[in-house]
Formats: structure tokens, sequence, C-alpha cells
């Protein structure tokens, strides 16, 4: 039989063995990785957007792993080809998701981000939105752990609304891929475009990967418009530009584009689009400490300007490092949880991640291309602080 002086002494040593257990568990998790699943595009009409997506994703990850990680966690990540396409998106991600990388990003169709979003609670994973502009994402289709680092489509139109007004141009028509991106900005260029007092008298849209716009082009110019709002993006965007200067439709009518002017249509078609207007969601310019630290080290790392998507999808990155960092914790679920409502630094200064309906709160630009000193670049003609450029929750989230 034990004695009291024993009891106590057991008691103590099983204290010391239990708390012990808990050391080990605690310093296991502060060693366990953070792994990103990174459902982009490798393939396909969007395979430009994807290398950079993967570019932020690289930079974010090395940036982390080189200040001894988040929490004393390193980073690492892992590819999926969603081949521009939403079957291609939910079968990559969910590889990626079942094998251990839960915490997605980067897809770059909205079509694909909508794919994925369905299935997370079935995969235990999360995705965070960079590119993926729909409106649906945090409306209809938002949940609990789907979020938005990026601007969506009604963002953009808030820039868009103001800047319309003040045109001279009456008539437009649209050009915009046939999908769910393309034909929800349409929907919404043509309210503000009628709120403005416009007029929308020709929708053209050419299918993802359309390589020919001989014959959108024509209808254009056909019509007697004065003005097109373009939703293309990628080598759609290149294809575009290419052939609407060598028909002189960008000549002739005012382009404005929506994720259309960025440096990917820039690099491989400058000259196509000078003179364009568009939506910018991000401009190396952007005059806040956290972006001028982000840009002088992007320039160090890849000798020029970061663009939206990578700037974009760094703060994707960043807003999952927060999460785990405040949920002490890479579970996804407990991830999620702890990014709801999340303030953080970004390039676009301190955001915030709005717990309605998982959309990140951050300002917006409009501006036009031009030719400076033998230069093309985008000179930023209007800027909106981040509570105007934000419009309130949808009606449609009903946040699970």
């Amino acid at each position: 039989m034990r004695t009291r002086r024993e009891a106590i002494i057991g008691a103590a040593a099983f204290g010391a063995f239990a708390a012990g257990l808990a050391g080990a568990a605690r310093a296991q998790a502060r060693r366990d990785p953070i792994r990103i699943g990174v459902p982009t595009s490798q393939t396909g009409a969007y395979a430009v957007l994807g290398e950079e997506v993967i570019r932020g994703v690289q930079f974010a990850v090395d940036e982390a792993n080189a200040a001894g990680g988040i929490d004393g966690r390193q980073v690492e990540f892992r590819i999926g080809d969603e081949q521009s396409n939403p079957d291609a998106a939910r079968r990559a991600a969910e590889r990626l998701a079942l094998g251990g990388h839960g915490l997605l990003i980067g897809a770059i169709s909205s079509a694909s981000g909508l794919a994925i979003a369905g299935q997370l609670e079935r995969w235990n994973a999360l995705y965070v939105s960079t590119v993926n502009k729909a409106d649906r994402l945090t409306g209809e289709a938002c949940g609990r752990r789907l979020f938005r680092a990026n601007h969506s489509d009604a963002m953009d139109l808030m820039v868009v609304g103001p800047w319309l007004r003040g045109r001279p141009e009456r008539k437009w028509g649209i050009c915009a891929a046939d999908y769910v991106w393309g034909r929800d900005s349409a929907a919404g260029f043509t309210r503000a475009a009628q709120d403005a007092g416009k007029e929308v008298a020709l929708s053209v849209f050419p299918p993802l990967g359309t390589r020919d716009y001989a014959p959108y082009i024509s209808q254009l110019k056909a019509a007697g418009l004065q003005g097109v709002w373009v939703v293309l993006s990628g080598g759609d965007a290149i294809n575009f530009a290419k052939q609407a200067r060598q028909f002189r439709l960008s000549a002739e009518l005012t382009i404005v584009g929506h994720a259309y002017i960025v440096p990917t249509t820039l690099r491989a078609a400058g000259e196509d689009v000078v003179g364009s207007y568009g939506v910018i969601n991000y401009d190396a310019s952007l005059d806040t400490p956290q972006n001028r630290r982000f840009v002088e080290a992007w320039r160090r790392r890849f000798n020029q300007d970061p663009g939206e998507y990578e700037a974009e999808t760094y703060t994707g990155m960043r807003l999952i490092f927060e999460g785990v960092r405040k949920a002490e914790s890479t579970d996804p679920d407990k991830v999620a949880r702890a990014m709801n409502g999340l303030e953080f630094e970004s390039p676009f200064g301190m955001v915030r991640m709005r717990a309605e309906d998982h959309q990140l709160v951050m300002p917006n630009l409009m501006g036009r291309v031009v030719r400076d000193g033998g230069r093309v670049h985008r000179a930023i003609e209007m800027t909106v602080r981040a509570a105007e450029a934000t419009p309130p929750p949808s009606g449609a989230c009903r946040m699970g």
C-alpha cells in the first residue's frame, strides 16, 4: 500500500511527465512546416499569369524562411497545374489538399476558384483567391474557408463608375471572355454605364483561348461605338491587343480594360496598348512604407517591378502566414478561423479581411498606358481609398 509521501511524489512525477509531453508537443508543432498548395495555371490560356502567381508564392516563402520561418515554422509549397480549366483545377487542388498541402492559393480563373471553393470542407482545406474576380466568390458562394485577397469585379467597378461619368464617350461596346469572370464584369460595366447615362450597344464574348479576334473586332468597328470595355487577360489580352492595333480598333475607339493593362500585357504588347485605359489593382509606385520595402526587395531579386498578380499573391501569402501565427497551428480549419477579420501589413498598407464576406478591404487605382521618352508604362490618373473602393458585403453571402 502506497504512503501519502509516495503518492505526492508520484503525482509530481506524473505532472512533470505531462508537462514534458505538452512542451514536446508544442516544440513539435513549432517544427511542423507550413505546407502551401498552389493549384495554378502552368499550361493553357492563363499560363503566363500562373508564372506570376508562382513568383509571388516563391518570394513570400523565401522571405519567410530567410527570417527563420513563421514563429519557427519553415514554409514549403507544392504546385499543381490547373490548366486554366475548372475541372483540372478541382483535381489539382484535391491532390494537393489530400496530400497535406491544404492551405491553397493561386488559381487563375474565377471558374477554377469556384470549383475549388465547393470542396473545401470535404478536403479539410482553405482557399485564398489572389486572382479570381467574380463577385459570387464573396457572394452566393462565400464560405468560412474561402477568402479573397485580391480585388473583385464589384471593387473594380467602384473605380470605373466615377471615371465613366467624366468621359465624353456615350456609346460603348464590350469584349469579354466567355466565362463567369467575363460575364460578371460585362454585367457590372453595363450597370455602371447606364448609371452614368451611357449606352452599351454591343457585347461580344470570345471563348477562353481565342487566337483570332478579327471577327469580334469587325463587329465592334461596325457598331458605331466610341469606346470598348475589354475583359481579357493573359494570352487572350496579348492576342487581342496586337490585333486591335493591327485593325485600328485601338486607334479609332477608346479602349478601357479590366485586368488588361497589367505588366504581363505591357511586356508582350506594350506598343499595342499605348493610350488604353484600365483599372490598376496594384502599382509599384503605391506610396506605403510596406510597398517601398516590398518593391526594393523584389527588384533586387527579379530586376523588374512586381505586377498585380505577384503583389496580390504575396499579400495572400501574408494573410496565410498571419493566420497561422494567430492560430498557433497549421490546421486549415483553425487557420481559417484566425483569418476571419484579421488585420495585417501588406504592400497596400494595413489591410483587413472583412469578416462578413471574407473580402480583403484595400485601395484601387485607374490609369492609362503612356509612352514617355521611349518607355511604355502606366500612369496613375485616379486613386480610390480602401473605404470608398470596397462596396458593402453582398446580401447573397450567407457565411456558414
